[in-house]
């Protein structure tokens, strides 16, 4: 399953996640700091998906209430709902 998520409150404009039977295959972040999330993204592959969810959930960026990491715990709950 591809999925497209539209992050808030953050750097990043956009979120593009390949999910192959409950396992995380590619995260791509677009816009944002290029280093973070591609550290974020290599960290995520591989995971299953609650096991994703489960560590990057609640990780605040500067007091902003949310992060690049927390964005893509919200994008991979709503993929997970289709």
């Amino acid at each position: 399953m591809n999925y497209s998520y539209t992050p808030k409150g953050v750097c990043s404009r956009k979120i593009e996640i390949t999910i192959e039977d409950n396992i995380i295959q590619s995260v791509r972040f677009t816009g944002g700091y290029h280093g973070n999330s591609q550290g974020v993204s290599r960290l995520a592959e591989g995971y299953e998906v609650s096991e994703s969810i489960r560590r990057l959930e609640g990780i605040d960026c500067m007091g902003k209430g949310t992060s690049c990491p927390d964005q893509l715990s919200k994008a991979l709950k709503e993929a997970m709902k289709e």
